[in-house]
């Protein structure tokens, strides 16, 4: 039995009648298949098929944790399930068939409060909610929900809700019915904001829709086929010359469209008619995971064949044809190549470009004079030209009739594109190869598209699983190095027990960091920035950089003129700086050259680099080079991911470099690697420079510390903490300290010690994330009845997740765990003496 009064069932008799409910398996079934879906399925579809397995699997467990908790096993997986739906980011309600409510999570609350509902935090019903929520669909939606759940049945809908003038934000509310035997039934009700997933779906539509236009637009003919030769996708320019519309095209074979097959990729198509008409067919296919072909993509070239502009040549050696194409039928089709919406490039078998069209052009931003003569690999990034030198090598041996590639591609201005490159061969009079042809597809925002919605997915994932970690232990590590502090003013130096204590603090203070690494990568961790002179603070980082790269590595400075100074957090930058001159040393174990070079950059307008989209204005430029081994190019769109290391097992975490981008993000600043197996590595920073009347500021948000002499004080202190140990530690404190302390621990507890204290309430210490009432309700209930008590809010989560409610009442204060007790007793003492 335990405090509360009721028995607790032990976990072999519990985890027996919970694997024979068939929600358990459900649940085992839909988390693993979540997981899957997300690592193994690189579609942005995956991401929402996984978000609803997901989903299933909350919604499945926590039916499985009702009906075992009516059943009598409630108490050790209900624990674990709340605390699960407490860290969860969607709001989770379990109600009665009649309406009551049984269990409500933090987020369902703040939710609620976002639709105009539960603005008090303390609704008993589904009716009450109804009653609060104003007039319309959403009030109607969720009247109809609630008469499907009573019928045992399950539903959801969506709607959306006016946030601002132009702003709307999308919900989605559902439910489905839990039946429990004779003793009547329950309903699991998810509450979530889908604002993102409508924004990314209609971006990712509309550029779905713009690749489709270019394609049906283009003169030449496009269609995708399965491994049968089955059409998948046809364009508009194909379908025309077949005589057949696209979508009687889908689902047939092209062999039926096929008239005569030549060598060499040419034959002759017929139409719906039965006219025929010569083409060259230029295909490539994807292999599946048995080997066989996934699905090939081709493209078909109407009345023509690629020749070489010598074969044209007269007997005085002039040129009979002034165009790179010999039409079949003797037309010339310069306005073809030239008018092409894609671009169009003649390598000569030498890897230097013989013609190009304005379409290329464009793309690079070059005259043509820049272009024509020069080798095709100068424009091509340094990380890609090993593998298009070698695709492009298989087609002139003949290994390979063509090849189509994703390159990138460095252009005017700093900016770099991502291309899809189809590459052929082009042959001459007698069928020999005499060059090659490319054509470049500008694929560069859809790329960056599905690069930033996974990225967002990923920083999401991590960051609630972040969060959470954070919550718990930094819960642990405030009452580890609080006790330590408690210990330690009875033990003085002289004590034998002093270094232990000191040992205990200090390996509990490095536990705090790898929280925090984890929290910069998701954005989360709490940043005090700060005006920050560059060229200084790497001045004094010269002494300690040079001990910790050795004597083997040289490192040197290079600092522009006229640096402005940025807003960082100096301790973050510092890290940021030491992690990527450590990962230099590390790639360079024979020695080598580190060079920490700073600059102004200025972006007239908005600069694609990279993956990201760089706003116009003016940044200070941190570039970090390395005369190291190199970045191999499949480990560069992972070289920022948790977890993911070059290194050796047990030579580093994964954590570095993940830290280093979360920081420069959260700072509003860019980070890009340019790098390439042997060549070195260049880390560039781009911070936002920091306005002159920023300064000012800055000079006044820095607070005054308590004195160390005196952290002793006065007055009636509420202490609400769920986490025993916390709670003990902070208590034992104040006291100490000559503060009068009442306790309690949860939010229903702290209105009831309020109701039965005669004495005057100073002061309200509670976290933010408890069981049941969090923090901010409790406060806001609390000052209808004392409205001049002063607050402090703490939390082991990120200080920003609950910045909008700090900001609107500044009148509360915040603490992060972990603290020690000199940061808690200074807090408490600060606030105390503000008037």
């Amino acid at each position: 039995m335990d405090k509360t009064g009721h028995h607790r069932i032990g976990p072999s008799a519990g985890m027996t009648s919970l694997l024979a409910m068939p929600g358990f398996w459900a649940a085992l079934f839909c988390g693993p298949a979540a997981l899957l879906v997300t690592v193994q399925w690189d579609h942005p579809q995956a991401i929402w098929l996984a978000g609803g397995l997901g989903g299933l699997a909350l919604i499945a467990l926590l039916a499985a944790a009702w009906t075992h908790g009516r059943d009598g096993g409630r108490d050790w997986l209900a624990d674990l399930l709340r605390d699960g739906a407490e860290n969860s980011s969607d709001g989770v309600l379990l109600t009665a068939l009649d309406g009551r409510i049984l269990y409500r999570n933090s987020a369902f609350g703040q939710l609620l409060r976002s639709v105009g509902a539960g603005g008090s935090g303390l609704v008993y019903s589904l009716d009450e909610i109804i009653a609060q929520m104003p007039e319309g669909k959403p009030a109607d939606e969720m009247r109809s929900l609630i008469a499907i759940a009573r019928e045992g049945g399950a539903g959801h809908v969506e709607f959306a809700l006016a946030a601002g003038i132009e702003e709307m934000v999308s919900y989605r509310l559902s439910v489905e019915s839990i039946t429990a035997g004779s003793e009547g039934g329950a309903a699991l009700w998810r509450f979530e904001d889908i604002t993102l997933r409508h924004e990314l779906d209609s971006v990712h539509r509309a550029q779905e829709e713009k690749l489709a236009d270019l394609l049906d637009l283009l003169p030449a003919g496009f269609f995708s086929a399965d491994g049968d030769g089955v059409i998948l996708y046809v364009n508009q320019t194909l379908a025309r010359w077949l005589g057949v519309s696209p979508d009687r095209l889908v689902g047939t074979a092209f062999a039926d469209f096929v008239a005569e097959t030549g060598s060499e990729g040419d034959l002759k198509l017929k139409d719906a008619e039965g006219r025929t008409f010569s083409a060259l067919l230029e295909q490539s296919q994807r292999d599946g995971d048995a080997g066989d072909v996934a699905y090939t993509r081709s493209l078909v070239l109407r009345d023509f064949i690629w020749r070489d502009p010598a074969a044209g040549m007269d007997a005085d050696g002039a040129h009979a044809i002034a165009s790179p194409f010999e039409p079949v039928s003797g037309e010339r089709l310069r306005w073809l190549y030239d008018e092409a919406p894609v671009g169009i490039l003649l390598l000569d078998l030498d890897g230097n470009i013989s013609d190009c069209n304005r379409a290329f052009l464009k793309l690079l931003g070059c005259h043509r004079d820049m272009v024509v003569g020069a080798p095709f690999a100068e424009h091509i990034s340094r990380e890609d030209r090993g593998d298009v030198s070698a695709s492009l090598s298989k087609i002139v041996m003949g290994t390979a009739r063509a090849a189509h590639m994703e390159v990138r591609l460095p252009t005017s201005g700093d900016s770099e594109l991502t291309i899809s490159l189809y590459a052929s061969r082009m042959e001459d009079g007698s069928g020999d190869i005499s060059g090659l042809v490319l054509h470049f597809i500008d694929a560069t925002e859809q790329k960056n598209l599905e690069i930033q919605f996974t990225q967002s997915q990923k920083m999401q994932a991590v960051g609630q699983l972040a969060g959470g970690v954070a919550h718990d232990f930094n819960n642990l590590l405030t009452a580890m190095i609080g006790f330590c502090d408690l210990l330690l003013a009875r033990h003085g130096p002289e004590d034998p027990s002093f270094a232990d204590i000191q040992q205990i603090r200090q390996n509990a203070k490095r536990a705090t960091n790898l929280v925090r690494q984890l929290l910069a990568f998701s954005r989360q961790q709490t940043l005090t920035a700060v005006r920050l002179d560059i060229t200084e603070t790497l001045s004094e980082l010269s002494n300690l950089l040079g001990r910790l790269i050795g004597e083997t590595v040289g490192i040197r400075f290079e600092h522009g003129r006229d640096i402005v100074p940025v807003r960082v957090d100096r301790g973050q930058f510092d890290q940021v700086i030491i992690n990527l001159a450590v990962n230099a040393r590390d790639a360079m174990p024979g020695g080598g050259s580190l060079v920490i070079r700073t600059s102004k950059a200025t972006f007239d307008t908005p600069t694609q680099r990279g993956h990201d989209l760089v706003p116009a204005g003016c940044y200070t430029l941190i570039e970090v080079a390395d005369t190291g081994t190199g970045i191999a190019r499949e480990d560069m769109a992972r070289i920022f991911e948790p977890f993911f290391s070059t290194k050796e097992v047990g030579a580093g975490t994964g954590l570095g470099l993940s830290t280093v981008y979360g920081i420069v993000h959260q700072t509003g600043g860019f980070i890009f690697v340019d790098s390439a197996l042997g060549e070195g590595t260049t880390f560039s920073i781009y911070l936002p420079e920091c306005a002159d009347d920023e300064e000012q500021a800055d000079a006044e948000a820095v607070p005054s510390a308590a004195s160390d002499a005196d952290l002793t004080g006065q007055g009636t202190v509420l202490l609400v903490e769920d986490e025993d140990a916390v709670r003990l530690f902070g208590a034992r404190a104040l006291r100490n300290k000559g503060y009068t302390v009442l306790e309690a621990d949860n939010g229903e507890s702290a209105l009831d010690v309020i109701n039965a204290s005669d004495e005057r309430i100073d002061l309200i210490i509670s976290d933010v994330i408890m069981p049941g009432m969090d923090g901010h309700t409790l406060v806001n209930l609390v000052r209808h009845e004392l409205p001049r008590v002063k607050v402090i809010l703490m939390s082991g989560y990120a200080e920003d997740i609950f910045q909008d409610e700090i900001n609107r009442d500044p009148t509360i204060e915040f603490l992060g765990k972990p603290f020690s007790l000199k940061e808690f007793a200074g807090k408490v003492k600060e606030v105390m003496e503000r008037l």
